[in-house]
């Protein structure tokens, strides 16, 4: 019988908080199976977490009350129900620190270098001061970073990245320089807590002060892991100068909660970008090249950009025959360069991109060419039906964040670029003027708005084709609800 993951959830928050849970809203889902919900009663709210994997439930519950009597930034576990595999935790709202890099544009101002401070003092503090008396036997899968820990992340870049990307490599002798690169990390101190996925995306910002969540991957390892993976994220697309700035701040706060010989760390931090690099490509290859997902394959090339630095610039202790020269081979695939925009700048396309309310029939055509895509929002979660948002549209902040946090919008639209690029790119070639692509929902008010609007900045930004944007219903109501 299957389980009622929600229901589970709302009883354990009515007896933790004594009253009704008047809205139970589901998060968007992330790289992992588990399941969360955003519960609100009269006066409390919490977010509820359904996971299928009873170890790792437990460790992030033993973590997190841990961390939180050594008063780190973690959230506080409200209550649990593990022979059910759920829990509550503490609501930290819906600011990430990747919604900081989403807003800062091309440059990297030193308003979010203040705040990347912010994040590797209280990081120092995690690994460090939690640490310190931490239950390792909590850990899930592993007790530690260790060699097959990191034979794992290995063979996931060369079966998930390297043969989905092909890449040509002799099996034997990678396997070999994995064995050896596995042991030349392994001589640094690897007796701190190790985070393990320490991102943007689990670093939660609330009134100025950075939250850690989703630790629960966390073991015994090196210091240096996390700071690679939080200074290295693809995405962040972080100078390098920023970089080396935050690694000294880092060094500053460590200094201050134990001995540290600052240039044989360094040495041994570039060995752990680099297979944090890799282990970012495994994952790229597998949720990009493999499921297909957008974000997984957008951001393919800001990693490609961060080996070609390391690449240039490192020069570790360790010789690595046969992985350098596969390394040096993913940033030589032309599959991954980015769209040469000179096709479109020399191009007539047109591609009109709105949306509509099905009420009122589909868009009409006006370009004789009979039309192009049109997509059907109504199976995404509707914040529509909550009175909150009633008079919204998918252009307002509330709604947005919704959309973001409360819906599968963003797989939704992942497969639909694939698709669309695939048109685009083929009307480029083939000197095409025209294209259109529509987004329906109910209304034409909150869903389709944000696909159409997310369209239109996807073409821009990947093509820089001519977008026509037009939201009809909107259009015709002045944007009044």
């Amino acid at each position: 019988m299957p389980v009622n993951k929600k229901e589970i959830l709302k009883n354990l928050f009515e007896n933790w908080a004594g009253e009704e849970a008047n809205l139970v809203l589901p998060l968007a889902p992330s790289g992992s199976n588990r399941i969360y919900y955003r519960l609100k009663g009269a006066t409390k709210t919490a977010i509820g977490t359904y996971g299928s994997k009873p170890s790792e439930n437990n460790a992030f519950v033993e973590f997190s009350k841990d961390f939180f009597s050594k008063k780190l930034p973690v959230p506080e576990i409200y209550a649990t129900d593990l022979s059910n595999n759920a829990y509550l935790q503490e609501d930290l709202g819906t600011t990430t620190l990747f919604s900081f890099l989403l807003q800062k544009g091309d440059d990297f101002p030193r308003d979010l270098v203040n705040v990347y401070k912010k994040v590797v003092e209280k990081l120092a503090n995690l690994q460090i001061k939690g640490g310190k008396g931490l239950d390792y036997n909590n850990c899930y899968p592993r007790a530690a970073f260790d060699k097959q820990s990191m034979l794992w992340d290995f063979n996931t870049f060369k079966y998930y990245f390297l043969k989905f990307a092909k890449i040509p490599f002799d099996e034997q002798a990678l396997e070999k320089d994995f064995h050896a690169f596995g042991d030349y990390l392994l001589q640094a101190d690897c007796s701190h807590f190790m985070f393990r996925d320490f991102q943007s995306r689990n670093i939660m910002m609330r009134k100025g002060a950075p939250f850690f969540v989703d630790y629960q991957g966390g073991r015994k390892g090196a210091l240096q892991y996390d700071l690679a993976s939080l200074l290295f994220q693809a995405k962040a697309n972080m100078p390098n100068e920023i970089r080396s700035e935050l690694l000294e701040h880092y060094l500053d706060t460590a200094e201050q909660l134990t001995t540290i010989n600052r240039e044989e760390f360094k040495e041994y931090y570039y060995g752990y970008v680099l297979i944090r690099c890799i282990q970012t490509f495994g994952t790229y290859g597998y949720r990009g090249l493999h499921e297909r997902k957008e974000h997984f394959l957008t951001s393919i090339p800001y990693a490609i950009k961060n080996l070609k630095w390391i690449i240039e610039n490192v020069k570790l202790k360790v010789d690595l025959p046969s992985l350098w020269p596969a390394l040096i081979a993913i940033t030589e695939s032309e599959q991954f360069a980015t769209f040469d925009k000179s096709k479109s700048d020399a191009s007539f396309l047109n591609v009109s991109v709105g949306s509509f309310s099905y009420k009122f029939g589909l868009p009409e055509n006006t370009t004789g060419n009979g039309g192009g895509f049109v997509f059907d929002c109504r199976c995404i979660h509707n914040p529509g039906r909550y009175e909150p948002y009633k008079k919204e549209t998918g252009r307002d902040k509330a709604t947005i964040t919704f959309l973001q946090n409360h819906s599968n919008m963003e797989g939704f639209l992942s497969n639909i670029y694939h698709i669309v690029d695939i048109a685009v790119e083929n009307y480029l070639e083939r000197s095409f003027t025209s294209l259109s692509i529509h987004f329906g929902c109910t209304g034409g008010q909150h869903r389709s708005v944000y696909a159409a609007d997310c369209m239109a900045r996807h073409l821009k930004l990947k093509y820089g084709v001519n977008v026509d944007l037009l939201h009809r219903e909107q259009e015709r109501k002045g944007w009044k609800n």
